[in-house]
């Protein structure tokens, strides 16, 4: 039998069209059909390479980055997008929302809510090897948080390519409060009650990132560093859901109470 011929990398010039027509499906809020049907070999790491372009791109537009985020870090996430690994994405200014506030759909394209436990750093995590423990020690504070994914590929037909191109399908975060040391805590064991206009929708726990919330973040540094990039001093870092993710329509409100760790909650309208 002969070898696999390995997958044809993408040109320049489709990186940067695909890059554009993300850029163009988030600001006219128009989905796209999913970027793996056109091209089925598209590979992790032109996926990246078009993310970057996407937020390199916003960047010269006058956004900040504030922090990073690893996503499909639980079962539950995986199992619901069909894919078996993690992936990750870039937090900007624009994205970040105060607890209690609003949240316009019109804004949005099909947003879902996530629960997850914010870290924001003290100091630089650079990669390789980085561990849950050095995560720890790096943390400033840990906070409740929503994320409030969205995606612009129609339907959430997503496959991983098309979650990692599309800013692993980032679209606000919700900061709740207060804030909390990290070493005061097993996040392993942190639950959380997830309510949509007052039920119970989903429980959770911080094991469902990766075993442990910290492992997440670890996971994140160390994948930064095969850009050659840290995870930044100040920066806010996401690490997953501790739930499936859920849809989120007009006159919604989302509550994410935390055990010892506080809540979080928002509004659509």
């Amino acid at each position: 039998m002969g070898s696999r011929q390995a997958p044809s990398r993408l040109s320049d010039g489709q990186l940067n069209e695909i890059a554009q027509r993300l850029l163009t499906a988030e600001e006219t809020r128009v989905t796209i059909p999913p970027l793996t049907s056109e091209f089925p070999d598209l590979v992790v790491e032109d996926a990246y390479a078009i993310q970057l372009r996407v937020i390199e791109a916003k960047r010269e537009r006058g956004r900040t980055v504030v922090g990073k985020k690893a996503g499909l870090t639980s079962q539950a996430i995986q199992k619901l997008f069909g894919v078996s690994e993690p992936d990750f994405g870039h937090l900007l200014d624009n994205m970040m929302v105060e607890s209690g506030n609003a949240i316009s759909t019109e804004e949005a394209i099909q947003p879902k809510v996530e629960p997850e436990i914010g870290f924001v750093l003290d100091s630089d995590l650079r990669g390789p090897g980085v561990t849950a423990l050095q995560v720890i020690a790096a943390t400033r504070y840990i906070v409740p948080v929503l994320e409030i994914i969205d995606s612009r590929i129609a339907d959430w037909k997503i496959k991983l390519g098309d979650t990692v191109a599309d800013n692993a399908s980032c679209g606000r975060v919700v900061i709740g409060g207060p804030v909390h040391r990290a070493d005061r805590f097993d996040l392993r064991l942190i639950g959380v009650v997830l309510e949509k206009n007052g039920a119970v929708i989903a429980t959770g726990a911080g094991a469902a990132a990766l075993g442990n919330p910290a492992n997440a973040v670890a996971w994140l540094a160390n994948k930064f560093a095969t850009f050659d990039q840290p995870l930044r001093k100040g920066d806010l870092i996401i690490p997953g859901s501790l739930t499936s993710a859920f849809d989120a329509k007009p006159g919604d409100n989302v509550t994410a109470t935390f055990d010892r760790l506080g809540s979080v909650s928002v509004r659509f309208v």
